[in-house]
């Protein structure tokens, strides 16, 4: 079975690339433009195996979203990687003080998104 991959942030061309990067790769990949209304995804009948999660969003940022996962038992122990522009020392900074797993720098490759999904799986 396919591991699926849960991807969330506001801006649709990185949503587009994330998903064909990730499905070319052979995972299953549902996709959100708001952390805040992303639930009906991640709590599903069958939650997914990892969410990436963009930092800066309207509503809710990722950082936000990643410490109300973390403290819920549903989705405490689903691996999240928290995505950004920022330079790598400061998302790792931010990354850890909300309990994320890893980070994603963007831009992104398609190898690097990959093998970074992959190392989390």
């Amino acid at each position: 079975m396919k591991k699926h991959i849960v991807v969330i942030d506001d801006d649709n061309l990185i949503l587009t690339m994330a998903k064909d990067f990730l499905q070319a790769a052979g995972f299953q990949v549902s996709t959100s433009d708001s952390g805040l209304f992303s639930n009906h995804i991640i709590y599903s009948s069958s939650p997914p195996d990892l969410i990436i999660i963009d930092l800066m969003m309207p509503l809710m940022n990722g950082d936000h979203k990643i410490k109300t996962l973390k403290s819920k038992d549903r989705s405490r122990n689903i691996p999240v990687l928290l995505m950004s522009s920022k330079m790598p020392d400061e998302l790792r900074q931010l990354a850890d003080a909300a309990g994320a797993d890893g980070i994603i720098t963007k831009p992104f490759t398609s190898f690097g998104l990959v093998q970074t999904v992959r190392n989390y799986l």
